[in-house]
């Protein structure tokens, strides 16, 4: 059942700009974004993806370089007939910074329920205060 909302001319494509701007604003087109959940805490900075129908193991590639972690993948459209869509297909993509501290080379990454987490170990630091106890001349 479509909403009244659904039914209006032009009303779909608009949610469609707003999530991914206005058209024309891609540098490449068929690139998308990839919705993200992130948390630093508890030792850990984790990136949570929204990914379904995406098998990670050969659609999806995740790199770190310095303290940029990028995540790229890609959904191939089926060939069957389609009345509408909204699925999104072609390359996504999506960059994140890193905290300061990260251990990227200790990242790793888990999948399940379409759902991508990557989880990269950020260490506490040391706080390196110091008190200077103050002598009288």
């Amino acid at each position: 059942m479509t909403s009244v909302l659904e039914r209006l001319p032009g009303w779909p494509e608009l949610f469609g700009w707003v999530e991914t701007g206005f058209p024309g604003a891609h540098v490449a087109p068929g690139l998308h974004g990839i919705r993200i959940e992130e948390h630093l805490g508890d030792g850990a900075y984790v990136v949570r993806a929204e990914l379904p129908g995406i098998d990670p193991a050969k659609d999806a590639e995740i790199t770190i370089d310095g303290d940029l972690l990028t995540l790229r993948a890609e959904r191939v459209e089926q060939t069957e007939e389609k009345h509408r869509t909204e699925f999104r297909y072609g390359v996504l993509a999506r960059a994140v910074r890193l905290p300061a501290g990260a251990q990227g080379d200790k990242a790793t990454a888990d999948y399940k329920d379409g759902v991508l987490t990557i989880t990269v170990p950020v260490p506490a630091e040391k706080s390196g205060t110091r008190t200077i106890p103050v002598q009288y001349a």
